[in-house]
């Protein structure tokens, strides 16, 4: 595994009816919604360091730090960027921001840890 500090990734997409606040259930506007957005954040810290991992290990999220700071409407593309700023042992703590045609959407921190795939899939439960 090469992981390293400043390791960056980006993650684009262009707002639907599915990404909006209405849809996703946490609220009722037709904006980006929070949720949405925190997975296109997810989704660059993934892409950061995703050439970077051993084959069979990956990385699951741990914490979200978040400030949506502006609506983006349906129709408008929106870039996330995120740089991996810490690492702690398993830990990978990454800032992100996310930005469209008028700025800073969002910014913030997201905490994702190193795992084992098969050993972290034992541990979920099955009924």
């Amino acid at each position: 595994m090469n992981l390293e500090k400043g390791m960056r990734g980006d993650a684009k997409m262009v707002v639907t009816e599915a990404d909006t606040a209405r849809a996703l259930g946490s609220g009722t506007i037709d904006v980006l919604g929070s949720p949405r957005l925190i997975a296109l954040c997810e989704e660059a810290t993934c892409v950061a360091v995703g050439n970077a991992l051993d084959e069979g290990t990956t990385t699951v999220g741990m914490r979200v730090q978040f400030d949506h700071l502006q609506p983006t409407p349906v129709g408008a593309e929106v870039i996330a960027e995120a740089i991996l700023e810490k690492i702690e042992g398993r830990r990978l703590q990454f800032t992100v921001s996310a930005t469209d045609a008028g700025g800073l959407v969002a910014a913030g921190k997201i905490t994702r840890v190193l795992v084992d795939v098969d050993k972290f899939m034992t541990k979920c439960c099955t009924q």
